[in-house]
């Protein structure tokens, strides 16, 4: 058996664990710095800097490391293609929010999940879910519903519009990890995992700014620049470098489930930080979507003692 091999795991463990809270932690504090730094940067427009500014990061440290970064692996086109993707999710959340209000984005965006699941089936033979996993995606994406719900009432034809950008922005993000774990980028390291999507997203998304005739940066205070240092360094460079070493090491689904928490702590930390209203939903939100977490992550039952090996 392969070295390579050997690191791979069917189950996560209580690092990867602790890690996936740590990240969707993180994650959903960057809906709050998103939103501050919406006062002085346009929104797309932000996210092109958060790419170029973690690509350069990302590029000094491989530099640092001595990291190959021009080899030829055969994974040129493929991270291009998970580029690409990653562009055109981030392109349609932000554009997606011109139209339909954020709780309503969350519920949408948290179908990931269900794409990457479908995905696992069919293109990762060795990750195909059990019944009660697909229960516990189910009862993991009632949490959000329960938090969310009342924004899902009194639609109109722009926030439907708005809805189906979100949906095909959530069947993009599961596509993209389904595509890593399934192409030859699941061989290579994380980082040039990461730096095909940076690369590609420092490109496309201020064009894609451009296009849609955004103003760029309105206004820059101590406060916005906080912000956008966060989502460079923090979110866009060490985060997303620690869930590309996840996604190559781990079944995507597995981890795909805990993504469920990122919304639920964005309204926490909405609630700490911006004084938004916390319900008690939330409490029902959180005990359903770790149950959700728990059924999709438990061990599949042992053979029975008189079976043979």
């Amino acid at each position: 058996m392969s070295e390579e091999r050997k690191q791979k795991k069917d189950a996560l463990d209580r690092t990867a664990m602790l890690a996936l809270v740590i990240l969707c932690a993180s994650w959903g504090l960057q809906q709050v710095t998103i939103k501050v730094a919406n006062q002085g940067v346009s929104p797309i427009w932000q996210s092109g800097i958060r790419s170029i500014g973690s690509a350069l990061l990302l590029l000094t440290w491989m530099a640092a490391r001595r990291q190959p970064m021009t080899e030829k692996d055969g994974t040129l086109w493929y991270g291009i293609a998970a580029g690409l993707l990653f562009s055109a999710e981030f392109l349609l959340i932000f554009w997606g929010l011109e139209f339909t209000n954020a709780s309503r984005a969350v519920v949408f965006l948290y179908t990931s999940p269900f794409f990457v699941a479908i995905g696992a089936q069919r293109f990762l033979p060795g990750e195909k879910l059990r019944a009660i996993q697909v229960v516990g995606l189910c009862c993991a994406f009632a949490g959000i519903l329960a938090v969310f719900s009342e924004s899902l009432s009194l639609s109109t034809y722009r926030m439907l519009v708005g809805d189906g950008m979100l949906a095909a922005a959530a069947l993009l993000w599961g596509a993209t990890t389904v595509l890593i774990k399934a192409s030859p980028l699941a061989r290579i390291a994380p980082s040039k995992t990461l730096l095909y999507q940076l690369g590609v997203s420092a490109v496309v998304l201020p064009l894609g700014s451009v296009a849609m005739g955004e103003p760029g940066i309105v206004r820059m205070t101590p406060l916005v620049a906080a912000c956008l240092a966060y989502q460079i360094v923090w979110v866009a460079f060490i985060t997303y470098l620690a869930w590309f070493w996840l996604v190559r090491h781990y079944p995507a689904s597995r981890l795909a489930s805990f993504t469920f928490l990122t919304p639920l702590f964005g309204v926490m930390a909405g609630g700490m930080l911006l004084r938004e209203s916390i319900t008690n939903m939330l409490l029902l939100g959180l005990v359903l979507v770790c149950a959700g977490i728990y059924l999709v992550n438990r061990p599949a039952a042992s053979p029975g003692m008189g079976s043979k090996g």
